[in-house]
């Protein structure tokens, strides 16, 4: 059995569709409301909350491997909660700031829970992506509402992944030998600047998308205001305040393991028009 944890989001829907279309074998998705889950045919959807590690403990029975992504609730606790379970592989999402910007509050937290899985005595595969695509959803409001997108750095091209090519590395690391023991660093096929990305969307859009780049103290306070002062000065740092050459590097690991070609940033705009018309 694989449980499939935050099955309904960016990463954990894609992943049920591979897992089910390769024959994985019995099939869990994780989901605070199982009823409402549109999973493919087969897929079983269980309730459960990683915020609340006590509702984990009837998704965990007969569970075998299981994806998790950090920091959505206790990592410690769901650790050791499918320890405990007879879980025997763990294929965690982190985060590439792990190796590029270690110093950053976030980063620490992340190595920090890589670390609470390889010492729980199960097997693990370590995922490290850079900046996913559908961080672009924070501008749909404003693209929606035919406004100005605002940004900083509009000209600093990081390697944006598409969340469907975490999902494929996944799928090849719960089904596939050869990824127990293993940390991938995982990017897209190419750098692409924000401006661009807002170019990308206005061309999938079939019109104009006006765009303003703004300074950083700005955009620090638009930010602020849900993510906190700490987490708006991470986030700056790794869009363009603070980049290196670790974090700019395009590689190759998602299409070397998955077999399929790195999806780009302008084909997740175009699947996922809908939230900014």
């Amino acid at each position: 059995m694989i449980l499939v944890t935050g099955a309904t989001g960016n990463i954990g829907s894609p992943l049920l569709r591979e897992l089910r279309a390769s024959g994985a074998g019995p099939l869990r998705g994780l989901t605070r409301e199982p009823e409402r889950a549109a999973f493919p045919q087969g897929v079983e959807a269980v309730a459960g909350d990683l915020a609340r590690t006590a509702s984990l403990k009837s998704a965990l029975e007969g569970v075998r491997s299981m994806f998790l992504v950090s920091r959505m609730g206790a990592d410690d606790e769901i650790i050791e909660a499918a320890r405990s379970a007879g879980v025997e592989h763990v294929v965690l999402v982190s985060s590439i700031t792990v190796q590029t910007h270690p110093r950053l509050g976030p980063a620490e937290e992340n190595l920090a829970v890589e670390r609470l899985l390889k010492d729980s005595g199960m097997t693990w595969t370590i995922l490290r992506p850079t900046q996913f695509a559908s961080n672009a959803l924070w501008w749909a409001e404003a693209i929606r509402d035919h406004e100005a997108v605002r940004l900083p750095y509009a000209d600093i091209g990081l390697p944006t992944v598409h969340p469907a090519d975490i999902a494929s590395v996944a799928r090849a690391a719960l089904t596939e030998p050869g990824h127990r023991g293993h940390t991938y660093a995982l990017t897209g096929p190419a750098r692409i600047t924000a401006r661009q990305q807002v170019a990308a969307i206005a061309a999938v859009l079939g019109r104009d998308v006006p765009f303003a780049e703004i300074g950083r103290e700005e955009a620090h306070r638009r930010l602020a205001v849900f993510l906190g002062d700490e987490s708006a000065d991470a986030v700056l740092d790794l869009t363009g305040g603070d980049v290196n050459d670790e974090l700019l590097m395009v590689r190759d690991t998602a299409p070397r393991i998955s077999g399929t070609p790195a999806r780009t940033f302008r084909q997740w705009a175009a699947e996922n028009a809908a939230a900014f018309r």
